[in-house]
């Protein structure tokens, strides 16, 4: 493909049917239009200042940052309507369905909160709504369908493949090939055929803008390291985006590293995974030997997915952002940690973040300040985290 600004480097692009290719063409043209229409970024910022509750608080956590010897701020995306930092990238794209005249909006979600924020938007725009969810995931995530099919949308359960976020995904674009004359899909993550990445990313870059002013006010300057969970990679996105072209700030990708990176059931795209094509664009991706999509594994719904956004894969290869891993037992003690000393319950997406945090601002100094997103909160994990806790295994 010539069109270069669809890469970030070697990655991105548009591998998708020819059938779709106009689709793109559109939806990039469209967007390019909205962002630079003041009327539309009006527009944009009432929604998240007074129906999403934007801005969020950088919120100092004292406790945290006493036990573990460095400054630890949260950047509050769990107190987004909705509960996580989907809603902000929902509420851009179904500006622009509307704006291109669609009238149905489609989406595919792992955890539910991708889902939840569309059905939300379509809920709030009157729009007709439709919602891919592997088997599995609708099993982990029973609270969330739930709040979906209030919401007035219709989840649709996958059963192929590992009946997760990458079969809900594909499922998604197959129909969307077929329909997109009326129906807009508002993919969640930073993944996907151009322009996608770069719209997620500009939908969520409101978290980093924040961030970065807010630390600026209380604290002066700049973080030493900013930090987030990464999936597909868009609540990390969002909190790197102002950040990046800040050399002097570390910026630190965490990944689901599941039972651990060696047993083969893990989510880490970034430590094991090759270059390869998936939904519609090049980036890092678990492959066998054989260059097939393998199964990813997390006790997390939204990390289980076994690839990552292009950028993020660019950010990783050209150094400017480290990715890490933590397991599914070091998610769930840093998750209780932060319910113990903070009185928040976050989603076990974001406690894959505070993990590394914890291990990481022991070896600062206590002058040395980290930012992590927290990118979501915990109430769609309780029946996960209660069987964890009895010890009866993530999906009995």
């Amino acid at each position: 493909m010539s069109n270069e600004k669809a890469y970030y480097g070697q990655f991105g692009g548009q591998y998708v049917s020819e059938s779709l290719m106009n689709t793109l063409a559109e939806v990039d043209a469209a967007f390019e239009e909205a962002i630079h229409d003041p009327e539309f970024l009006k527009q944009y910022h009432y929604y998240l200042k007074q129906y999403v509750g934007r801005e969020t608080p950088l919120y100092y956590a004292e406790r945290l940052s006493e036990k573990y010897g460095t400054r630890i701020y949260l950047k509050r995306e769990d107190l987004n309507h909705t509960g996580a930092h989907k809603i902000n990238n929902v509420i851009g794209q179904i500006l622009l369905a509307k704006r291109m005249g669609k009238t149905k909006v489609i989406a595919e979600t792992g955890a539910g909160q991708h889902g939840v924020a569309t059905a939300t938007g379509a809920a709030l725009f009157n729009m007709d709504c439709t919602v891919y969810m592997g088997a599995e995931d609708i099993e982990r995530q029973k609270l969330n369908v739930m709040r979906m099919e209030m919401l007035g949308a219709t989840v649709v359960p996958v059963h192929s493949g590992s009946n997760t976020l990458k079969d809900a995904t594909n499922e998604a674009i197959r129909t969307w090939a077929k329909t997109a004359e009326d129906t807009f899909y508002i993919i969640g993550s930073a993944v996907g055929p151009y322009p996608y990445p770069k719209m997620v990313k500009e939908f969520q870059s409101c978290i980093s803008r924040e961030a970065k002013r807010q630390f600026a006010e209380e604290v002066g300057g700049l973080p030493d390291v900013v930090m987030a969970c990464v999936g597909g990679g868009s609540n990390s996105i969002g909190m790197f985006a102002d950040f990046i072209e800040e050399k002097s700030v570390r910026l630190i990708g965490v990944e689901a590293a599941g039972l651990g990176i060696e047993t083969g059931k893990h989510a880490s795209a970034m430590a094991l995974g090759k270059p390869g094509v998936l939904h519609g664009m090049k980036s890092y991706l678990l492959q066998d030997d054989d260059g097939n999509v393998e199964l990813a594994h997390s006790i997390s719904a939204g990390l289980d997915y076994p690839g990552v956004g292009p950028e993020h894969a660019y950010l990783k290869d050209s150094g400017r952002a480290e990715y890490v891993s933590i397991t599914d037992v070091e998610a769930m003690d840093a998750l209780m940690e932060l319910c113990k000393l903070e009185g928040i319950i976050p989603a076990i997406e974001s406690a894959h973040a505070m993990a590394y945090a914890f291990k990481l601002a022991e070896k600062m100094t206590p002058e040395q300040s980290i930012i992590v997103c927290l990118s979501g909160r915990g109430d769609k994990d309780v029946n996960t985290i209660a069987d964890y806790l009895a010890g009866k295994g993530y999906l009995n």
